[in-house]
């Protein structure tokens, strides 16, 4: 058995330091277990197809063994592989739970609504468990493997069993291990969601609401694959003609929003822990997005591809169809008209000020009640904490109601054309 990968020029050259550092870690992982079988991972460098034929060639290779996915790339890439060979390729679906195909409505379609999709994904069994095999993986590492990179990944929080019983109560606040972390993990396989469906189950509320998750993202998997353009077109088509803000102002308004510096202490904190470590707290990157595309009216793919870039688990299906659903664009989306307050979401779910000061260190002066809100604050208040808005720290560069309004008004003109 050759265990190859392949590193594909442009994917490699567009992901950014974080996923590119989680992805070849991955690799240098598996390179060591499958040491301790006698084996090397096999790493080759070019167009799939032509290294596959290769491959081949050789006498005594005559099955390709691969793990599908559903991204625009993937599809078209994996048609390709098909069409180049006459041998078998036996694809499987590692990172999902269930497959594109296995959870659908009476109707034989995929539901648009997540609610049914995860009744009947939670009634039908689970997909069998991958049994070892036999074979001898062949010792030839090929080019080898790129050195490990300086960015490291998020690591999966430690203590999963009291996580997941907990996990509806401290899933929400950003400032504690109250999330599994397992994200880049799961969007390189290498945790098993099926694995961790079994293991945890959906007898007590805590660990339903965790496997729920991994509920929601085969859904957007299933999803993509119909609709690979997820990432580039509304779900919901009559949202494609919004009009977004665009031109210089709209341009830094997205720079100030990118470097954290939009005077919102929670969305600000939220870029920063992006920035510096490829991952994002789930209630924040919901809070952070909705302030770009309900507050600020910037187009939502443009942060999607942002966030595309630095997150270590980022994902088409699973990046995009979360863009969507906080722009009110997909399927099952949040209403257009629900648009997060982010004052009230960072005093309700950071109230001590834990998380922002952890990531604005330039507020930690502040009391809980003003951390939360700079510019409510007085200036001599201010002073004594060592802030001056617009100096030390900006002041809001939008009024939250003032762009509510604005949004409304943009996204029902959308709806009446």
């Amino acid at each position: 058995m050759v265990p190859l990968v392949i590193l594909e020029p442009k994917l490699l050259d567009n992901a950014g330091p974080f996923r590119r550092a989680a992805f070849v870690l991955a690799l240098h992982d598996l390179d060591r277990a499958l040491g301790q079988r006698g084996g090397r991972l096999h790493v080759a460098h070019g167009d799939p197809t032509t290294v596959l034929l290769q491959q081949l060639d050789e006498p005594g290779t005559d099955r390709i063994y691969a793990n599908a996915d559903v991204s625009r790339w993937a599809q078209r890439r994996d048609r390709a592989v098909d069409d180049a060979t006459d041998q078998a390729v036996e694809w499987s679906w590692g990172t999902l739970v269930q497959r594109p195909g296995d959870v659908l409505t009476k109707a034989g379609t995929l539901s648009k609504v997540f609610t049914p999709f995860w009744k009947r994904w939670a009634a039908i069994p689970l997909p069998p468990e991958a049994v070892e095999g036999t074979a001898t993986p062949r010792d030839d590492q090929g080019i080898g493997l790129p050195p490990v990179l300086d960015h490291q990944p998020i690591r999966p929080t430690s203590n999963w069993e009291q996580l997941v019983e907990d996990y509806e109560s401290g899933r929400d606040t950003p400032s504690i291990s109250g999330t599994s972390r397992l994200s880049t993990a799961l969007r390189f396989g290498t945790v098993s969601a099926r694995r961790l469906a079994e293991e945890f189950g959906t007898h007590t509320s805590g660990r339903q609401g965790f496997v729920r998750q991994l509920a929601w993202r085969d859904w957007y998997a299933h999803t993509t694959l119909q609709f690979p353009d997820i990432d580039r077109r509304a779900i919901r088509p009559e949202f494609d003609t919004i009009r977004w803000e665009q031109g210089p102002d709209a341009d830094r308004d997205f720079a100030a929003w990118q470097s954290g510096r939009t005077g919102y202490p929670i969305v600000d904190a939220g870029m920063r822990e992006l920035a510096a470590t490829g991952w994002m707290h789930n209630r924040v990157r919901m809070i952070a997005a909705s302030f770009l595309v309900k507050d600020l009216l910037i187009d939502w793919r443009r942060g999607e591809r942002h966030f595309r870039h630095l997150l270590s688990d980022a994902e088409p299906s699973q990046n995009a169809g979360n863009w969507q659903w906080v722009a009110g664009t997909g399927p099952d989306a949040a209403p257009y008209f629900r648009i997060f307050n982010p004052v009230t979401q960072s005093r309700r779910f950071d109230p001590d000020g834990l998380y922002i000061r952890q990531w604005v260190p330039e507020l930690a002066a502040l009391d809980n009640s003003a951390v939360h809100a700079p510019w409510e604050t007085a200036p001599l208040d201010l002073a004594a904490a060592g802030i001056v808005l617009d100096d030390t720290y900006p002041a809001p560069i939008i009024d939250h109601a003032v762009a509510r309004d604005r949004t409304l008004a943009a996204y029902s003109t959308a709806l009446e054309r």
